[in-house]
């Protein structure tokens, strides 16, 4: 039996209102008023698609032991990188073994769904399995436009195999269509759209009715006949037409968090099914369909395995774990939309140094340290000699990944005078559950959340951007865990 074995969802911590966006630049275009009500989910300062994707994944394989991942498949059409696989990058802050397959999935916004077909293709010829299927986009839409209401930040994840699974892959149909909408070139920055009422009347209304029809034709069901029906689209008036003109109900259509994240672009489907697996029961029958160029419509079943899952944050976990970001400008600091001044320390030239990059990639990518086989002191980063003075053994280690253990705070300070897009720069010693001491950043909170010996879980995300050469290099960082996280 071929499916998905997991799921995982991300939104970033911060919200920000719709009407705070429209309250700056509503002046340009009055019109926008009917794009504001709501929130946009905005990633951090220090996030982009490649982090959001990780924390996906990670709450993705809960419960999965990371040697069994045999591929990681990345989509996003944001991704910050066009030559250096991005899934790779993806991998390694999983741990997962070097010798498996990767691939980077972009170029439109149903490449998510592509993956997952691809994934189900490969698992379905016995040629990989347990792949990682994760997908996320951080598009920007300029200042005054709706695209700068309508987006939001997000990613998903799913794990396709052929054991345990939860979600059984039964069919799918596809289209494939030079119908442009939406659309960036090789070098832009911002999102460009069409006319509304082509993009609503001639594709929407168009292509994703045919993906629906087609694939019901093909597993010889009706629309009816199933439990949810999941597709993107933040035309409400098209929504109701679709809905229309397929007979479906309106509690069968999964909703399109459009009022408390906005449009993720490449995740949104696969963040809308991850939401929809929260609340599913053996038997029901959901229909995935992406929008981009064409659909993507597939087919699953979901089984009684979906009982024996281990608990996840999912979607709905991250849409709790919010926090209002109330300055506009700052979102247009974090995402490089106006410069700002961050003092003679900013100007710092930054060089990544590529040969040490990999010979430390795996204690950067996936904080990999090692642990003692004669006295069991584990230790970070990763030593050849033990750090317990009562063994000093040599070379008797063993690797051990400890991003996933947390720890506790040892020390912490704020830094005005530190050069970041988000004053004041906080960092300071962490002890590492099971052992070992690290200097990392806090991100994801402010100075009043830190305290000493208060929690702390890692994640992923941008240690530092080299804009002179277009870099971005990658570290972990500490996220102190709240009480009510606990």
């Amino acid at each position: 039996m071929v499916g998905i074995r997991s799921y995982g969802g991300y939104v970033p911590r911060y919200r920000l209102n719709r009407m705070a966006i429209f309250g700056n630049m509503g002046w340009l275009n009055p019109a926008n008023l009917m794009n504001a009500q709501g929130e946009k989910a905005v990633a951090n300062f220090d996030e982009d698609s490649v982090t959001m994707s990780v924390a996906a994944a990670l709450d993705c394989i809960k419960g999965f032991e990371r040697s069994e991942i045999g591929g990681v498949y990345f989509a996003s059409t944001t991704a910050p990188y066009k030559e250096r696989l991005n899934a790779n990058i993806v991998a390694g802050a999983l741990a997962a073994n070097e010798m498996i397959r990767t691939a980077d999935f972009s170029g439109g916004l149903k490449a998510g769904t592509s993956a997952i077909l691809a994934a189900l293709d490969a698992v379905s010829a016995g040629s990989a399995n347990n792949i990682v299927v994760t997908a996320a986009d951080c598009r920007l839409g300029k200042m005054g436009s709706p695209q700068e209401l309508l987006f939001g930040d997000g990613a998903a994840a799913v794990l396709v195999g052929d054991e345990d699974v939860i979600a059984e892959y039964k069919g799918f149909f596809s289209s494939g269509y030079d119908f442009v909408d939406h659309f960036r070139g090789a070098n832009s920055i911002f999102d460009r759209q069409w006319e509304d009422r082509w993009i609503r009347d001639v594709g929407i209304n168009t292509f994703i009715p045919e993906a629906i029809k087609g694939l019901c034709e093909k597993v010889g069901l009706s629309p009816g006949d199933f439990s949810k029906i999941i597709y993107p689209t933040y035309y409400g008036g098209a929504r109701k037409k679709i809905n229309k003109v397929l007979g479906l109900e309106p509690d069968k259509i999964e909703d399109n968090l459009q009022a408390a994240v906005g449009d993720t672009g490449t995740a949104h489907p696969l963040l809308m099914f991850a939401k929809a697996l929260e609340q599913a029961n053996p038997g029901d029958k959901i229909m995935l369909v992406s929008y981009g160029s064409g659909c993507d419509a597939i087919y699953f079943e979901v089984t009684e395995n979906i009982k024996k899952l281990a608990p996840r944050k999912g979607v709905s976990g991250y849409l709790g774990r919010r926090s209002d970001l109330d300055n506009y400008t700052k979102y247009l600091v974090w995402r490089r939309m106006v410069p700002v001044d961050t003092g003679l320390r900013g100007e710092e030239d930054k060089w990544t140094r590529w040969s040490l990059v990999w010979r430390k990639h795996k204690v950067i990518l996936g904080m990999l340290g090692s642990k003692c086989k004669k006295c069991g002191t584990q230790q970070f980063p990763e030593q050849r000699v033990c750090v317990n003075p009562d063994c000093g053994a040599i070379d008797e280690m063993e690797p051990v990944y400890v991003s996933d253990k947390g720890g506790k705070i040892f020390s912490f300070t704020s830094d005005m005078l530190a050069a970041s897009i988000n004053p004041p720069a906080m960092y300071g010693g962490v002890d590492i559950n099971g052992g070992g001491r690290f200097v990392m950043d806090f991100t994801d909170c402010t100075l009043d959340d830190l305290a000493v010996g208060k929690p702390v879980e890692f994640t992923f995300r941008i240690k530092f951007y080299d804009s002179k050469r277009d870099i971005t290099n990658y570290f972990w960082k500490a996220v102190p865990i709240s009480e009510e996280a606990e």
